[in-house]
């Protein structure tokens, strides 16, 4: 694939978000974390001590990785690659790649998920390890991620150049290009190891499970009880990483692994974002729980519950119109499409339905739509006495409307006409009536 051809944003933007990416989110996801556990969740208390210490404020803050910080990373990585290695699961074929590649993958990530709650879960149960050593050592735990990441992406860029495992790589000719956005689309140790799936799924999903327990069996042991406000966040964000690996299959196909390389952009995102400022709600929680009373709880709840299932009934629709090629009900009727054809790098011509009915013929991304809600309503428990917990929220609104302009840019220059014709007849992007 040349990358000229098929270049996601110009040079420019890519060193200005490769800058952005390594000056200012590193400081962030420690700032996050101190905030959150040893300044209240208060940015203006955080903001106050910078302003009297300045930068040397912040090295005092930054903690060293410590020894234990990767013991832990390093026995949960392990644990995580032995299961997607190890665990049975069925063979499941990827979406073809611009060079003709079908990847293959088994799909045993629900059966991942359960062994790695279980086997958490019962090393606390049984005295054998107890997850407030995660909490305790969060701090050096973000900041070994950081640095480890980093020199993991390092790797990934050498072996795009050394031993790619597919065709779809290849240099832009530009290192830092190569080494943000990626060289290698699917790169694999050996045949069976996927290393997008390990990052992505395997290690950034599931530690938010991880992290999530952590924070209650924390409170727990902190309070003696856990607080409603917890336990609510809690659950919503298991159903939400539940949801996900339920539909693991179904993510393999979409631009995160289909589309964007793996590199600095996808892989630190996976591993140290996703762990951080995801679960960052929960992270507050732990030393301010909030009484939300039965009630209040349960409408949380069931808003929240009611978002993933919509968010997960979109893409399921979407699934399954695409598997039967249209010869499928959409909320009890026939689907209306808009078959578009389209030139594949080798020239050949190629169809492809676009669903225009049921959850998509409301907005081209309102899957986007739950999704934000779900975050909204997994935050809300820590109700309103400060802005940080909602910062993911936040971030993840700018991040979809980000990613849904990507997409429709992709789709337009992939499908010309059928495009515009397909934006006719939902001429919405995100919120329907709206954007």
């Amino acid at each position: 694939m040349g990358s000229g051809s098929n270049m996601v944003h110009s040079p420019m933007v890519t060193y200005a978000s490769m800058l952005s990416l390594l000056s200012l989110c590193p400081p962030f996801v420690i700032l996050l974390w101190y905030t959150m556990v040893h300044a209240d969740g208060s940015v203006l208390q955080t903001w106050d001590y910078l302003r009297q210490h300045g930068l040397e404020g912040l090295i005092n803050i930054w903690p060293k990785p410590t020894a234990i910080a990767w013991k832990i990373i390093a026995c949960y990585g392990a644990f995580e690659a032995a299961l997607q290695l190890l665990l049975p699961g069925k063979r499941v074929e990827g979406p073809i790649s611009p060079t003709g590649n079908r990847p293959v993958y088994k799909a045993n990530g629900v059966l991942a998920y359960a062994v790695t709650m279980v086997t958490y879960i019962g090393l606390w149960w049984f005295g054998i390890f107890n997850p407030t050593i995660v909490y305790d050592h969060l701090g050096e735990i973000f900041s070994a991620l950081i640095f480890g990441s980093f020199v993991f992406c390092i790797f990934l860029y050498i072996k795009g150049h050394v031993a790619p495992s597919s065709t779809d790589s290849g240099s832009s000719g530009n290192i830092i290009i190569d080494f943000y956005w990626g060289m290698e689309l699917y790169p694999r140790i050996g045949k069976n190891f996927d290393i997008k799936v390990f990052t992505n799924c395997r290690f950034g999903m599931m530690s938010w499970a991880v992290l999530a327990v952590t924070y209650c069996i924390k409170q727990y042991e902190t309070y003696g009880k856990v607080s409603d406000s917890m336990l609510v966040n809690t659950i919503l964000m298991l159903v939400y990483v539940t949801k996900f690996f339920w539909w693991e299959a179904g993510y393999w196909n979409t631009m995160d692994i289909a589309h964007d390389r793996a590199g600095f952009y996808i892989c630190w995102g996976c591993l140290v974002w996703v762990p951080s400022v995801y679960t960052s709600p929960g992270m507050y929680l732990v030393n301010h729980p909030v009484t939300l009373g039965v009630q209040l709880s349960l409408y949380i709840l069931v808003a929240g519950t009611l978002c993933i299932y919509i968010n997960y009934d979109c893409d399921r629709q979407r699934q399954e119109f695409r598997r039967t090629n249209g010869k499928c009900l959409v909320w009890g009727k026939a689907p209306s499409k808009i078959v578009a054809t389209y030139t594949t790098t080798t020239g050949e011509t190629k169809n492809s339905p676009l669903l225009t009915s049921g959850w998509w013929g409301l907005a081209r991304h309102f899957h986007y739509v739950p999704e934000i809600l779900a975050a909204f309503f997994w935050t809300l428990p820590a109700l309103f006495n400060h802005f940080l917990p909602y910062f993911y929220v936040v971030f993840l609104t700018i991040l979809l409307l980000d990613r849904a302009k990507r997409d429709d840019d992709r789709c337009k220059s992939k499908y010309g006409k059928y495009w515009k014709l397909y934006c006719d007849k939902v001429p919405y992007r995100v919120v329907p009536g709206i954007y």
